[in-house]
């Protein structure tokens, strides 16, 4: 299932991006890194943020909550947990949310939820017992069916999603109705209306926080059940009226840009205290004005860290802080995606296949500055694909990346990368020019100088990587040339929400349609398999098994960690019961939001 914090993203039964590219910095390199006026900006202490606003001023009845959806370009509007693929969507179904699962302590699943999970590690088998007399928004019974329709949906030959992985064919009888062997996935029983027993080929810790194959969301059967799957994508069902068993249900929308949401009056938990949500889409240049002058209550997914600055002093909000289930990385772009073989195929020739040229990149990047005078220390330099907020997996000891061109410029010149004709630039080992074509993000301008300063640290030790396409790409286009292995894009700059599952399963393994880097090896393999393993339910077992792993991706460096990240949410000071504790499933307190003028509060 994977929940995303807040909630973060389905990862490993199959989430997707956070959205948080990398990005530039032109003229650093004459001002050591310091944003304009060469001064050195005051570092952040992430541990005085809030987890949520203090509000005792008396609420009003209903309201409207206003969400600026911080993006630079539409949102999709696929409105299906099974079906969706980014931040932006998710911050938008998450009012709806068909969750079955919160999560409590060490992001396990709780049963405070719509369901109860039970597992019988012997036996390899889950239970899900779902709450009786819940209704849909449509008034139509939440029953057992709707609990197993989405399994139905995932693992259908016809289905267009990215979510049939190497979690999801766990599940006994997957791969035979995948093929169409089967009409029905054979580990997959309805006990009763409200029960539902599933058979794994293998039981591992991970199926505790939504792994192995555990889906954690319903979905309508009785409004989708006459869909085509290949056809749900387009269909009105998911794009304009989904059914949900959230606080909220989708009223309006215009294509791209809002939607209008009013309370559910069938909502499980009880009728929202406020009657209308509505999300409209806002640029990042836009974002803070759009807080200070009382434009929305809330912005979405987050707040950009590198632009703090322009609302620490603002009086009308509280800005609310915590570590992200999160990490941004740099890929090396190793291969293809085989969609008939839902595989990932490397490629021997690929640009970037020398580690070597991978590490010294690494190495060359001044992650260090960066995140000190970028983002103020809202992203210290990540030495590790596992976020320390996993404090039982995360190994502070590995060293990581560090910034040192010297030593990149050393492993470079062994590898036999030389400059031979004086431009400046080193050519490939053969003696032919070698340019690198680097992909990330459109965000603030900022952010354009943040990726202009990785490239004159890449030209400082020989390097010449030059932006596919000549800039910075809108997010939507980024990750559509991304996940087609576009063939301008040598590397990439990127991030991933983990989800509470920190198992790299989902991104990283060879059935993975995430493994965007395109890289396997029989031996990353057997480490995946070993954390999500039978022996991995001895945490220490599974401690060293992460240990190995992490290892291991540090000496193929094909997906380099660059920040670790301090998630900023601005609230504005009419917004009461808002939380961003981790121990707080927010789907559980949107019908307890309350707000205490018609309005939302302008800075003075």
């Amino acid at each position: 299932m994977k929940k995303r914090s807040r909630l973060l993203l389905t990862v490993l039964a199959a989430l997707m991006l956070v959205l948080a590219a990398c990005s530039g910095n032109g003229d650093t390199s004459k001002d050591n890194g310091k944003d304009s006026g060469g001064k050195t900006p005051e570092k952040v202490d992430t541990s005085k943020f809030p987890l949520a606003p203090e509000n005792n001023d008396e609420a009003i009845k209903g309201g409207t909550l206003k969400v600026g959806l911080q993006s630079d370009g539409p949102f999709k509007g696929m409105f299906l947990y099974e079906l969706y693929e980014d931040a932006y969507d998710e911050e938008i179904l998450r009012y709806t949310s068909n969750t079955l699962f919160p999560t409590k302590e060490d992001f396990l699943l709780d049963d405070r939820g719509l369901g109860k999970l039970s597992v019988d590690e012997k036996a390899k088998k889950a239970t899900i017992t779902i709450k009786k007399d819940v209704k849909w928004s449509d008034g139509e019974p939440f029953t057992a069916d709707d609990v197993i329709y989405p399994y139905l949906i995932i693992g259908n030959k016809d289905y267009t999603g990215v979510r049939y992985d190497a979690n999801f064919q766990n599940i006994v009888g997957a791969k035979e109705y995948h093929a169409g062997k089967a009409k029905d996935i054979s580990g997959i029983k309805k006990v009763d209306d409200h029960t539902v027993e599933i058979s794994f080929n293998k039981i591992s810790p991970a199926i505790y926080s939504g792994g192995d194959g555990l889906w954690g969301y319903a979905a309508p059967k009785h409004q989708l059940k006459d869909i085509a799957i290949k056809d749900l994508q387009k269909s009105d069902a998911v794009r304009k009226n989904p059914v949900t068993l959230g606080a909220f249900v989708i009223n309006k929308i215009v294509k791209g840009e809002s939607v209008e949401m009013v309370a559910n009056k069938n909502y499980w938990k009880g009728q929202p205290k406020i009657d209308k949500v509505v999300i409209s889409t806002v640029s990042s240049a836009t974002a803070a004005e759009a807080l200070k002058t009382g434009k929305f209550d809330v912005l979405a997914p987050n707040y950009p860290a590198n632009d703090y600055s322009a609302i620490k002093d603002l009086k009308n909000i509280t800005v609310l802080g915590r570590p992200e289930l999160a990490y941004s990385y740099i890929g090396f772009k190793q291969g293809k995606w085989d969609s008939k073989k839902g595989e990932v195929v490397v490629d021997e020739n690929a640009k970037l296949s020398d580690p070597n040229l991978r590490k010294a990149i690494a190495y060359g990047m001044d992650v260090e500055t960066v995140s000190e005078q970028y983002y103020e220390g809202l992203r210290s330099r990540g030495n590790s694909l596992i976020p320390p907020v996993f404090s039982a997996y995360y190994d502070d000891t590995l060293e990581g990346y560090k910034y040192d061109p010297e030593k990149a410029k050393k492993i470079l010149d062994d590898a036999g990368y030389k400059d031979k004709d004086n431009d400046g630039y080193r050519e490939d080992k053969d003696g032919k020019p070698l340019t690198i074509n680097l992909a990330g993000m459109a965000g603030s301008d900022k952010d354009n100088k943040i990726v202009q300063y990785y490239i004159q640290n890449w030209k400082e030790v020989g390097l010449k990587v030059e932006l596919t396409t000549g800039r910075l790409i809108e997010f939507n286009a980024f990750y559509d040339k991304v996940k087609a292995d576009d063939k301008d894009i040598d590397m990439y700059m990127a991030a991933w929400g983990t989800g509470t599952d920190p198992s790299p399963i989902g991104l990283y393994s060879k059935k993975a349609s995430f493994n965007y880097a395109r890289w396997t090896t029989p031996e990353l393999e057997k480490q995946l398999e070993a954390i999500d393993s039978k022996e991995a339910l001895d945490n220490d077992y599974r401690a060293k098994a992460f240990r190995k792993w992490q290892e291991t991706m540090y000496e193929d460096a094909v997906t380099v960690p660059t920040y670790f990240r301090t998630e900023l949410i601005p609230v504005n000071k009419r917004v009461k019961n808002w939380s961003i504790d981790y121990l707080d499933d927010y789907t559980d307190r949107l019908a307890e939001i309350e707000l205490t003028a018609d309005e939302p509060i302008k800075n003075q």
